[in-house]
Formats: structure tokens, C-alpha cells, sequence
């Protein structure tokens, strides 16, 4: 009894807020469609707004650069810094790599 309760309340859940109706919608708009896409999922995932897998993928490498980059930067950042840091404790003799 207590197992069928909280489905029944998980249910009602679904259905007060949206999900129930949502999903309904994007599986009655597959059902619709004249040529039948390759992935149904996909499909799925683009009429709830989220990213197709060629996207997604897209991103994920997007990401990846970034973050090379970023952490380049990061240590050209701890290495300019380094650098300073030093040119000041050498009584002022400045930075090496820029000539300051």
C-alpha cells in the first residue's frame, strides 16, 4: 500500500508540474512526424530544448579547448608574477622576460 501511494503521489507530481504534458507533447509531435528520425531520442531532446548529441559533443570539445587555454594562461599568469615578485625582492631590478 505504502509503495502504490507514493506513486500515485510521484504521479501527481509529474502531472502538477508540467512533466506529464511536456512529454505527452514531444512524443505526440515523434508520433507526427512523415519520416521517422534516426535517433527518437534526439528527436525527443531537441522538442524539450536541450542540445542535439552533434551539439553537445560540440560543446563538450569547446570546453576542453577552453580549459587548455585557460590553464596556459594560468601559468603564464604564475610565471609573470613570479617573475615580478622577484624583480621587486632584487631590490627593484625589475622583470626579466619584459625588460621592466
Amino acid at each position: 500500500v505504502d509503495r502504490e501511494a507514493k506513486k500515485e503521489g510521484f504521479r501527481k507530481y509529474l502531472e502538477s508540474s508540467g512533466v506529464l504534458d511536456t512529454l505527452t507533447k514531444a512524443l505526440v509531435a515523434l508520433y507526427e512526424e512523415n519520416d521517422k528520425p534516426s535517433s527518437a531520442v534526439e528527436f525527443v531532446q531537441q522538442k524539450l530544448g536541450g542540445p542535439s548529441i552533434s551539439d553537445y559533443e560540440k560543446l563538450k570539445a569547446e570546453k576542453l579547448d577552453l580549459q587548455l587555454k585557460y590553464n596556459e594562461l594560468l601559468e603564464t599568469h604564475k610565471e609573470t608574477s613570479r617573475q615580478l615578485t622577484l624583480g621587486q625582492l632584487n631590490g627593484g631590478l625589475g622583470c626579466v622576460r619584459c625588460g621592466v
